[in-house]
């Protein structure tokens, strides 16, 4: 059994929840938030009908925070901006009056690279950039910038080209897309940056905290996620060192400060580039979660389900239901969460305020059908929950 109980048994004695709200991330590879809180909501009511549930789909700062977002109420807006190659493609940010959520991975993720296709070294965040101009023609005064899934490790230099920066050769033309180009910077210029930037709250919303090089850095610990060879990472780190070592020379100590700091290394070094824009740096939940409405959200709710598609030691490091768990213990609210697969012990949902954790994985061993099939097992798990929580 995957059913893990922080409280080291299945009794209860406290009386059934009334309202319970969803606020679960997605299951990775198989549901969309929006379709874990319809599912739970779905199975719990299968059991106690006339049960209210508010759903509060929510994201961690990587992909998924535009949709997580627009569930919650933002208007979903589009542009065309370049994706990681140069190919022009359609992304998506939401705006809700001048606050924008805008998505790197909508731009410059993984997912917009073609099937089979990876560029660890000439990926660019170019269109990420764009996708922050159109924020800011659309009226924007807060930009919560959402990075994660990224598939370029450039620093941000693909970010910040678009919002007006210059990085030089030495023959004067611009250094090549991607972090592999950034070996050959001679000069950079950030004079000619979008002046709406200096005007503008920029919030760098993140769920990892490395700096931008060495073997913590962006390079070392994400490049082979991004199909980066041994010597693609050295060459990468390499590069970013000395990206950060010519905006020294542009634009002072502040550089080299900024390159060591938290979240700097953060979707192949993107968190750099927003750093340099003077972005404040947060965990990615605790962002979202403010701009989501999450708060008033806990106070009607008697019993909150979280979850994500899988539990495991990463989940306790800024991921969304241990920033969903810990605001709502602190509120005094009792959480179950639900997932994939389960790889925590009870002791440790426990720290984390996770009364019980429910695994699909439970219904249907076999992880090949359990991804395949999410939904309708998602929601026989909401059916257990029910019985055990709201009966």
């Amino acid at each position: 059994m995957q059913v893990a109980d922080a409280a080291g048994n299945g009794t209860r004695t406290a009386q059934p929840a009334r309202r319970v709200l969803v606020a679960a991330d997605k299951f990775k590879g198989s549901l969309t938030a929006v379709e874990v809180a319809d599912r739970v909501t779905a199975g719990l009511r299968r059991i106690v009908p006339d049960l209210v549930v508010e759903a509060l789909p929510v994201a961690d700062g990587g992909d998924g925070t535009v949709a997580a977002a627009v569930a919650a109420g933002f208007e979903r807006r589009e542009a065309r901006v370049a994706g990681p190659l140069g190919d022009e493609v359609t992304a998506a940010y939401a705006l809700r009056g001048d606050t924008a959520v805008v998505e790197m991975a909508e731009a410059s993720g993984l997912q917009r690279l073609p099937e089979g296709v990876l560029a660890p070294l000439t990926a660019s965040t170019y269109g990420s950039g764009e996708l922050l101009r159109a924020a800011l023609d659309a009226g924007a005064r807060t930009l919560v910038f959402g990075v994660g899934g990224s598939a370029t490790t450039d620093g941000g230099a693909g970010m910040l080209s678009a919002l007006g920066a210059r990085f030089l050769r030495a023959d004067g033309e611009p250094v090549a897309p991607g972090g592999g180009g950034l070996a050959e910077l001679a000069s950079a210029d950030l004079s000619g940056l979008d002046p709406r930037l200096g005007e503008v709250e920029l919030v760098l919303a993140s769920d990892v905290d490395n700096p931008l090089t060495g073997p913590k850095g962006a390079p070392a610990v994400y490049g082979p996620q991004k199909g980066a060879s041994p010597e693609d990472v050295e060459r990468l780190d390499a590069a970013l060192a000395h990206f950060a070592e010519v905006l020294e020379g542009a634009v002072g100590p502040r550089a080299a400060e900024y390159a060591a700091s938290p979240g700097a290394g953060a979707a192949g070094g993107i968190g750099y580039g927003a750093l340099l824009l003077g972005a404040g740096f947060r965990p990615g939940i605790e962002v979202m979660l403010d701009v989501l409405g999450f708060a008033p959200a806990l106070e009607r709710a008697d019993l909150v389900i979280t979850g994500e598609g899988s539990l495991d030691r990463q989940t306790l490091h800024g991921k969304a239901p241990a920033g969903v768990a810990a605001a709502a213990r602190a509120a005094g609210k009792e959480v179950v969460a639900v997932c994939g697969r389960l790889a925590l012990p009870p002791e440790e949902l426990g720290r984390a305020g996770i009364r019980r954790a429910y695994a699909l994985t439970d219904i249907e061993p076999d992880v090949a059908k359990c991804i395949a099939d999410a939904g309708p097992v998602l929601e026989r798990t909401a059916e257990r929950i029910a019985r055990d929580f709201l009966s």
